[in-house]
């Protein structure tokens, strides 16, 4: 199987067994969204979810969230991994918005990486979701995926994963694909133990073929 081929198939199973990937963070709007994914940095959604409702009662907006104090958040969000950096982020992120982005949360990956706590990965999530753009958000699920199955060939960097995900995948289903490799990764494609009996890939993964062979 080419490479062409492989990104086909991979393709063509998802648009049928996940036509609506979308993310697991709970959010109502582009402000819930980039604080979810601020706190979202090695740690699971799951534990994300349990303290954003609290988190946006008290802090509904931008606006709100810029006249907080880090002190104010911490305790909101302490259960999250490394709570005393992003309540400072989420601060600093919230003033930089009503100071350089006339309080709207700008949709470019330049801009949107200007802004505390923001990465490139944590951009690429938000102009993908919010904004369908063909961007592509590389964590250590879609990292971990893409090189088992082949997507990625030799890219020892999210940014190279990056690179081969974007050219391989069709342009219009980039903005899902993330999200298919995500879920994938969390569910099937697991980091220790695989469940490579039940995956539908198996005809087009690399290291599942291998594993036969033994």
């Amino acid at each position: 199987m080419t490479k062409k081929q492989r990104y086909q198939f991979v393709t063509n199973y998802f648009l049928t067994h996940m036509p609506n990937a979308e993310t697991e963070l709970i959010y109502n709007n582009p402000f819930q969204l980039i604080v979810s994914v601020i706190l979202s940095a090695q740690c699971t959604d799951k534990r994300v979810n349990l303290v954003t409702a609290a988190l946006f009662d008290q802090f509904p907006d931008i606006q709100s969230m810029s006249l907080a104090a880090a002190e104010d958040i911490f305790p909101l969000i302490k259960s999250i991994s490394y709570p005393n950096n992003k309540a400072k982020h989420l601060v600093g992120m919230a003033k930089m918005l009503i100071t350089e982005f006339a309080g709207k949360i700008p949709m470019q990956v330049e801009e949107l990486i200007k802004l505390p706590g923001v990465g490139r990965k944590t951009a690429n999530v938000i102009t993908s979701v919010i904004d369908e753009q063909p961007n592509m958000a590389v964590d250590t699920h879609v990292f971990r995926v893409s090189n088992r199955i082949g997507l990625s060939t030799g890219a020892k960097t999210p940014f190279a994963v990056e690179k081969q995900l974007i050219a391989g995948f069709p342009k219009e289903y980039i903005y899902k694909a993330h999200h298919w490799l995500i879920l994938h990764g969390r569910y099937i494609c697991l980091a220790r133990n695989p469940k490579c009996s039940v995956c539908g890939l198996q005809a087009a993964c690399i290291f599942f073929q291998k594993q036969l062979k033994g």
